[in-house]
């Protein structure tokens, strides 16, 4: 049966897991696929034309492995670069992607002035300019290049993330809500809390994108009634990093 089909989730590297998490909370019963692109990471720092050809080649990959019924872009640099081609290659498949949480920040904001912490190539897209654009009149948005954290999220360097946490979070005076604009900052999202405590609210996407995914499976009547959650793990990096990090963030 359809419904039976796991959904496809990939990134760069083991970012996406944030993503995944509130996947699996939101949809307990549904199966997933978990595509760590570890062997072409970091997206953030690569190309445009790059990016996409990745995403279409991984799309196809889990299509014709996995038989996936709906596939979520768990990276905020893929989902600039490739989610409109996806959505045009693949017009019968159910996909989500991710974006910069900016239209909750501004909603949150009291000062007015909201930061964005993400990869040069989110910053840089015209996806996300236009957002930023359209909400220009509800807040200040301070954008923040964080060139390295996603790389050493991914290897699990505590020193240097906290280094680099609290290099690219030194010069927001008045900011007083943070957007984590890459699916690897949630996993520093402690290091964020204490370097500028309880007066700074912390915006991620995992869990909207997550209902989304519901909404979109619900109106194709895709949604799995029951089942025990299995996930599959496929990487073109290393297995054992992949499982060290699931097992860290997940409890896999």
């Amino acid at each position: 049966m359809d419904q039976d089909r796991p959904i496809g989730v990939f990134d760069s590297g083991v970012g996406g897991l944030s993503v995944l998490r509130a996947l699996r909370a939101e949809l307990p019963a549904e199966d997933f696929v978990y595509f760590s692109d570890a062997g072409h990471a970091p997206y953030g720092e690569k190309g445009e034309q790059f990016v996409s050809d990745r995403s279409l080649s991984i799309a196809v990959d889990l299509l014709e492995r996995h038989r996936i019924k709906g596939l979520v872009i768990a990276c905020n640099t893929a989902t600039a670069a490739a989610v409109h081609l996806l959505r045009a290659r693949h017009n019968q498949l159910p996909v989500v992607g991710v974006e910069p949480a900016l239209t909750p920040a501004a909603a949150l904001t009291k000062t007015g002035k909201v930061a964005v912490l993400a990869t040069r190539g989110t910053l840089g897209s015209a996806k996300f300019q236009a957002l930023r654009d359209s909400l220009r009149d509800q807040a200040e948005f301070v954008l923040v290049p964080c060139d390295g954290l996603a790389a050493a999220i991914e290897a699990d360097d505590q020193e240097q993330i906290a280094s680099l946490c609290r290099k690219y979070t030194r010069d927001l005076e008045g900011v007083d809500t943070l957007v984590l604009g890459c699916t690897h900052y949630p996993f520093a999202a402690q290091v964020f809390r204490q370097l500028l405590g309880p007066g700074v609210q912390l915006v991620e996407t995992g869990e909207p994108v997550a209902r989304q995914t519901r909404r979109l499976l619900e109106a194709q009547g895709l949604l799995k009634p029951e089942g025990s959650g299995a996930v599959h793990w496929q990487t073109t990096g290393s297995q054992e990093a992949l499982r060290a990090a699931a097992s860290r963030w997940l409890g896999l």
